[in-house]
C-alpha cells in the first residue's frame, strides 16, 4: 500500500516537472527574486545597512521668527522673518536655498513646466485670454524687499522662478549658525480660480473670505546627506521637503477673524472674549467637542465686519513647517483625546456652510486618527491637531484644511459624507507621514502619499466596518494596474513625470503595503516592522532605501522580490489556473486510473452554477473576527448619523455580530491502518501560469457540495524557479466542486476568468448589477436620499 500511495505522489511530481520543461524550453527565470543590490543606494555611516539611520546621520535645523499682516482689503500678505539656520552638516556651505512657491502663481516666474496640449472642438474666452497673457506678469507671487545679514547689513540673492539663493558673507563651517532677514509680501490668489494650496475663497453670499495660508513665507531647502540642496522647482505637483526647527508667529488680521495655526496659541487672553476663554477652559476637559466660538458668533461677525485689526501669536516646537487660517466665518470647536496618558487638543474650524457635517464628525475624526495613526506608528507628539474645512485638501503640522459642506437646508449626500470623513483622516494623518517622519514630498511623493493612504485605510476599517474604503484592498487597484504600458510608471518615478497621480502615488503604494499585511507577512510582523520604521525615523529625512531595509531588518523576511516587482516595475498579477487534474488515493488493490492501461482517467465534472463565495473585503471580515477591535461607531453610537442606518436595498450587517465562516474540519486519523488513514482523500495537482509578470502568492481555495471549503496559501517564492509557470499537488479530505483562485482578492488579480475551475464566464454589467456586486456600498453621484426622506 505505502509503496502504491507513493508512486502516484511520484507521477504527480514527474508530470510536473515534464511540464515544466517542455512549456519552457530556455530559461525558466529572470531576476525577479534577485536583490536590488545596486539599486539601493551604499550604506554608510549616515545611513546603515538595516534600514536605520548610522552613529553619524545628521540633519540640519532652522528656527523662524516671523510678523505677517493680512490686508483683507486689498487682499494682500506683508511679512517679515528672522531666520536662524544651524550647519549640523559636515560640509562648509557658501550659500543657502529657500523655497518662493508663491512664485507658482506668476505667469512669469513659476517654475515653466509645461504639458502637452491639443486643440479641442472649442475654446473658451478663458483659456484664450490665458494663454494670450502667458508672458505677461500678473503681479503675483513673492516680491522680495529686502535681505540682510543680523546686523542689517544687505545679502545678495539670486532667484531662480520658485527657488532663491542667499549667498553667505562667509563660509559656513560645521557646527556654525547664520542669521539673517527677510521682508516680503505678495498678492493673495483666489484658491478656487488660480488653484494651488493656499489663497483665499469668497462668499458672494455674504461678502466675506475665508483665508488658507500655506507655503506662504520664504523657507530653507532640506540640505541632506543623500543629496546636498533638494532645490528641485515647485509645479504645484509634488510638494515639498523642510527642515525641522521652532516657530514663533505674530498674525495681524482683522479683529473679528479667528486664527487656527500650526502650534499652540499664546495670547488667547488677548484675542478671544471672556466667554470664549471660559468655553476654552470646558473644552480643555471635555468628553464632547465645545464650540468655542459658537454657530451665532460666527453669524454676527459675518454682518458687522470689524475694521480694526488683532495680532495673534503662535508657537511650535520640532516642526517643519508653519500654516494658518484666518476667517470670520469660523466656528471653533475643541475637545482632548489621550495617547499613551499624553493630552492632545483635537479641534475644528469652519463656516456655517459646513456646520451640519463639521460639528457633529470632524473633532471625533480628528481624535480618532491621531489615536488610530499613533497605535499603527508612533505616540502623536504634538500638543494639538486641527481640521478646517475650507472646500481643500492639504495637510501641514498640527492643522489641515478638508472640505465637506452640507445643502443649504442642512442634509447631505452619502458620499459627501464619507468624502469628508476619509478627506479629514487623510490629512490629519499627514502629521505624521511625512510632517514627522519626513520623507521627500517632491523627489518620491509615494513615500509620504502613499504610506499616509495606507493607515488611512486602517484608520477607515476602524472608524466603521462598513466604510466604503476607495484605497487599500487589492481589488480596488486591479483596473488601474490593467492599464496599457504607456499610462504606467513604476511607483519609483518622480513625481513630476506621473500621468496617472492619485493611482501611482496614492493607491498603488497603499495597496502593496496592504498586501504585504494581510497576504505575504501577516499582520503582526508587518505592524512590528511599520512601527519600527517610523519609530526610526520619527523627525528625520528617511529614503525609500531605509523603509525597504527597516522593513526587511525587523520582520526577518527578504522582500526584495516585492519591492522590485511592486515599486520598481509595471507588472501586474495575473495568475492563471491552466490545469487540474484529480486523482483519489485507492484504499484497494485495484489498479490506480492509467496504471497499466486499466481504469479510467479522472473526469472533471461541468458546473453551470459553481459554489463562489459571497465577497467581502478580507481586512474587514479579519476586523470583525477580532475581539481586541471596537469600530468608533460601535463605541460612540452618537456618529450613526441617517446614513449608518439608511437602507440600500442591499444585504447590511452590525458589526456588532460576528460571523462564523464555515470551514474545513478534518478528522483524527482511526488507529495506524493507512487504508482507514487515507480513505477518500483527493489529490489536485493544478498548473499555473503567471500571465501579468508580478510574482505573487498562489492562493487556492476548493470548495466541496456541502458548502465549506479549503484553503491554500503558498508563497511567493513557489515561483523562484520558473518565474512563468508552476505544479503543486493539494490533498483535500473531500471531493471538490470547484477551485478558485484568490477567493478573497488578495493579490489584485487583473483578470478573474481565469481564475476558477471549471472556468467560469465573466458576468456581465447587468448580471452584477442583479448580484448586488456593482455599487454595494457608495454610489459617487451626490444622490441625497437624506433630503428626500424628510420632507426637506
Amino acid at each position: 500500500m505505502r509503496k502504491l500511495l507513493t508512486f502516484v505522489l511520484l507521477i504527480a511530481a514527474f508530470n510536473a516537472q515534464s511540464q515544466n520543461i517542455q512549456n519552457n524550453p530556455g530559461s525558466n527565470h529572470g531576476n525577479k527574486f534577485e536583490q536590488l543590490g545596486t539599486i539601493l543606494p551604499t550604506p554608510n555611516e549616515y545611513r546603515t545597512a538595516s534600514g536605520a539611520p548610522g552613529p553619524k546621520y545628521w540633519q540640519q535645523r532652522c528656527d523662524y521668527n516671523i510678523k505677517a499682516t493680512l490686508d483683507e482689503k486689498n487682499l494682500k500678505l506683508t511679512g517679515s522673518e528672522t531666520l536662524t539656520y544651524y550647519n549640523n552638516s559636515p560640509d562648509v556651505l557658501t550659500y543657502l536655498w529657500l523655497q518662493l512657491d508663491e512664485n507658482e502663481h506668476n505667469t512669469l516666474k513659476n517654475s515653466g513646466y509645461q504639458n502637452s496640449a491639443q486643440l479641442g472642438r472649442q475654446m473658451s474666452v478663458q483659456q484664450l485670454e490665458a494663454m494670450a497673457n502667458a508672458k505677461v506678469d500678473n503681479g503675483y507671487g513673492d516680491n522680495i524687499t529686502k535681505i540682510t545679514d543680523a546686523t542689517g547689513k544687505a545679502l545678495q540673492y539670486t532667484v531662480n522662478k520658485t527657488m532663491m539663493r542667499v549667498e553667505l558673507p562667509a563660509p559656513l563651517k560645521p557646527g556654525m549658525q547664520f542669521i539673517f532677514n527677510i521682508d516680503w509680501n505678495y498678492k493673495i490668489s483666489d484658491r478656487l480660480v488660480m488653484g494651488g494650496r493656499g489663497g483665499y475663497e469668497y462668499f458672494p453670499e455674504d461678502g466675506n473670505y475665508l483665508f488658507t495660508m500655506t507655503q506662504w513665507y520664504p523657507r530653507l531647502c532640506v540640505y541632506s546627506d543623500f543629496q546636498g540642496w533638494q532645490n528641485h522647482q515647485f509645479t504645484g505637483t509634488g510638494e515639498f521637503a523642510l527642515t525641522f526647527g521652532n516657530f514663533k508667529v505674530q498674525m495681524t488680521v482683522p479683529a473679528d477673524h479667528v486664527v487656527m495655526a500650526t502650534g499652540e496659541c499664546q495670547n488667547y487672553a488677548q484675542v478671544l472674549t471672556p466667554a470664549q476663554q471660559q468655553r476654552w477652559a470646558t473644552a480643555k476637559t471635555a468628553k464632547e467637542p465645545v464650540e468655542i466660538v459658537t454657530l451665532e458668533e460666527a453669524k454676527k461677525r459675518e454682518v458687522e465686519k470689524s475694521t480694526a485689526t488683532k495680532t495673534w501669536v503662535f508657537a511650535a516646537s520640532n516642526v517643519r513647517d508653519f500654516a494658518w487660517g484666518s476667517s470670520r466665518k469660523f466656528i471653533w470647536d475643541a475637545m482632548p483625546t489621550y495617547v499613551e496618558g499624553k493630552k492632545i487638543m483635537c479641534m475644528s474650524a469652519y463656516g456655517k456652510e459646513a456646520y451640519g457635517l463639521y460639528r457633529k464628525f470632524s473633532t471625533k475624526v480628528v481624535a480618532h486618527t491621531v489615536r488610530s495613526y499613533s497605535k499603527f506608528s508612533i505616540p502623536y507628539p504634538y500638543p494639538v491637531a486641527q481640521s478646517i474645512e475650507a472646500s481643500n485638501g492639504m495637510e501641514y503640522p498640527m492643522i489641515c484644511f478638508n472640505y465637506g459642506r452640507t445643502e443649504k437646508d442642512g442634509t447631505y449626500s452619502e458620499s459627501v459624507k464619507n468624502g469628508m470623513l476619509g478627506v479629514i483622516i487623510h490629512e490629519v494623518g499627514h502629521n505624521f507621514f511625512p510632517m514627522i517622519v519626513n520623507s521627500d514630498e517632491r523627489q518620491w511623493t509615494w513615500m509620504d502619499e502613499g504610506l499616509n493612504t495606507f493607515v488611512e485605510y486602517l484608520t477607515e476599517e476602524l472608524y466603521d466596518n462598513k466604510f466604503p474604503t476607495r484605497r487599500g484592498p487589492a481589488w480596488t487597484i486591479a483596473d488601474y494596474m490593467k492599464l496599457p504600458k504607456d499610462q504606467l510608471e513604476p511607483i519609483m518615478t518622480n513625481s513630476e513625470n506621473i500621468i496617472q497621480f492619485g493611482p501611482n502615488a496614492y493607491s498603488k503604494p497603499a495597496t502593496g503595503l496592504n498586501i504585504l499585511r494581510e497576504t505575504i507577512i501577516g499582520r503582526d510582523l508587518f505592524d512590528y516592522s511599520f512601527k519600527e520604521y517610523a519609530r526610526r525615523w520619527a523627525f528625520k529625512h528617511p529614503t525609500p532605501a531605509d523603509l525597504f531595509r527597516t522593513m526587511e531588518d525587523a520582520s526577518g523576511e527578504d522582500l526584495d522580490w516585492f519591492w522590485r516587482g511592486w515599486f520598481y516595475s509595471t507588472d501586474a498579477c495575473d495568475i492563471a489556473i491552466d490545469s487540474v487534474k484529480h486523482v483519489v488515493v485507492n484504499t484497494d488493490n485495484t489498479p490506480m486510473a492509467g496504471a497499466n492501461g486499466a481504469g479510467r482517467p479522472p473526469v472533471t465534472r461541468s458546473l453551470d452554477k459553481p459554489i463562489v463565495p459571497a465577497f467581502d473585503d478580507i481586512s474587514k471580515i479579519r476586523n470583525r473576527e477580532d475581539k481586541k477591535i471596537t469600530f468608533l461607531t460601535d463605541a460612540d453610537t452618537t456618529l450613526r448619523d441617517f446614513y449608518w442606518k439608511y437602507d440600500r436595498g442591499i444585504i447590511a450587517y452590525d458589526s456588532t455580530v460576528k460571523t462564523t465562516i464555515p470551514s474545513m474540519a478534518f478528522g483524527e486519523p482511526a488507529g495506524e491502518d493507512d487504508k482507514t488513514k487515507y480513505a477518500n482523500t483527493h489529490l489536485y495537482e493544478i498548473s499555473f501560469s503567471n500571465k501579468g509578470g508580478l510574482v505573487m502568492p498562489i492562493i487556492v481555495r476548493f470548495n466541496f457540495e456541502d458548502g465549506t471549503y479549503q484553503d491554500e496559501r503558498i508563497p511567493a517564492q513557489i515561483w523562484r524557479k520558473n518565474e512563468n509557470k508552476v505544479v503543486k499537488v493539494f490533498m483535500t479530505q473531500k471531493k471538490a466542486t470547484s477551485i478558485k483562485l484568490d477567493p478573497m482578492r488578495e493579490t489584485a488579480d487583473i483578470d478573474e476568468t481565469n481564475n476558477s475551475w471549471p472556468k467560469v464566464d465573466e458576468p456581465t454589467k447587468f448580471q452584477l448589477f442583479k448580484a448586488g456586486t456593482t455599487n454595494r456600498r457608495n454610489p459617487a453621484t451626490g444622490a441625497n436620499p437624506m433630503q428626500k426622506l424628510s420632507g426637506k
